[in-house]
């Protein structure tokens, strides 16, 4: 596979390669590379994400997966009391919204209750978002030294099972990347799959 030759390579970290098996594209975010997989002319494509990119324009790439980008993955802060669930909301909420440190991918969080289960927590606030960020929301708990939940799960088993289970959601709340790439319409993608340089 030959990469078209880009300037500033290091703002594509974290951004997508597209393999359409007779050309390649450079660029693409995870609503782009959803377009095009669920797209009937370029579902077959591969798909890899760029991982480090050197100031000489070489790249370090990650295949992914398809099935990869039609899932979703958790994290989920379980406790015993209600006012320690909801100051975990908070808490995430809080992280979420001040200036430069949004979440690094659309996702939501709720506070649920499980009523009462025999040797599992009650309360569970959950962090649900599309699995191929998992590595960045880690890290991005991390940087913030966020430390919610007497115990942690995390996982996709985990979404279907909360999924499954009969909770009931509390409060709920949607958060959003603000600071992240923009993604254009699936018109204007499917438009330009033949641009070797997508942005």
């Amino acid at each position: 596979m030959k990469l078209p030759k880009i300037s500033e390579p290091e703002r594509y970290r974290g951004l997508y390669v597209y393999d359409f098996g007779e050309w390649v594209a450079v660029g693409y975010t995870v609503a782009e590379i959803v377009v095009l997989l669920e797209s009937e002319e370029h579902a077959d494509g591969k798909v890899y994400q760029i991982v480090r990119a050197q100031p000489d324009g070489g790249m370090e790439l990650r295949g992914v997966s398809a099935e990869r980008f039609q899932k979703e993955a958790g994290l989920f802060f379980n406790r015993d009391e209600l006012a320690d669930a909801e100051a975990d909301f908070a808490e995430l909420c809080r992280i979420a919204d001040e200036p430069g440190r949004a979440i690094p991918c659309r996702a939501f969080v709720q506070v649920a209750d499980r009523g009462a289960v025999d040797g599992a927590a009650r309360y569970v606030t959950a962090l649900i978002y599309p699995a191929e960020y998992d590595d960045e929301v880690s890290r991005w708990l991390m940087d913030h030294e966020y430390a919610g939940g007497t115990t942690v799960e995390s996982g996709p088993s985990h979404v279907s099972n909360y999924y499954a289970e009969q909770v009931e959601v509390l409060q709920r709340r949607q958060l959003w990347n603000r600071s992240g790439e923009s993604s254009r319409s699936p018109e204007e993608v499917l438009r330009t799959v033949r641009r070797a340089v997508q942005r």
